[in-house]
């Protein structure tokens, strides 16, 4: 296996993303339509959070949970904001940084996926799925 293969080789350039202004309810459309666990949240081009489906799991727990036969699309979602939900410190990783940097980031921080940042713009995301499918390839 190559070691310095950059991560733009593997990302996904198209990217579904989310603005401040979107609601929670259009960020569980776009998780089930696109069949996706991340969307960043974006100002233009540049990056200023990553929501994720667990992060929708984990303020619609109590609801599920209660059984009423309520989905996430319930007041729930209505009572809060993408901003108020999203990781805003958000880790980023730049297109030439290398697979295996990206691997020990995602494995290390136990996250699943870091948005990629080319001179401030967002220009891809790249998932822990991103990765095993690369090492699938390559063996």
């Amino acid at each position: 296996m190559r070691e310095h293969i950059p991560v733009s080789s593997i990302m996904t350039k198209t990217i579904i993303g989310l603005t401040r202004s979107d609601d929670l309810k259009r960020a569980e459309m776009l998780f089930n339509r696109h069949r996706i666990k991340h969307i960043p949240v974006v100002a233009g081009e540049c990056i200023i959070g990553m929501l994720s489906y667990t992060d929708l799991m984990r303020i619609s727990i109590p609801e599920v949970a209660g059984n009423d036969n309520v989905g996430l699309d319930s007041v729930v979602l209505n009572s809060f904001t993408i901003e108020q939900v999203m990781v805003k410190n958000v880790v980023t990783v730049a297109p030439e940084t290398s697979i295996k940097d990206v691997a020990l980031i995602l494995a290390n921080r136990e996250f699943h996926a870091l948005p990629v940042v080319d001179k401030g713009d967002l220009v891809g995301i790249v998932t822990t799925t991103d990765l095993l499918n690369y090492f699938i390839r390559e063996f």
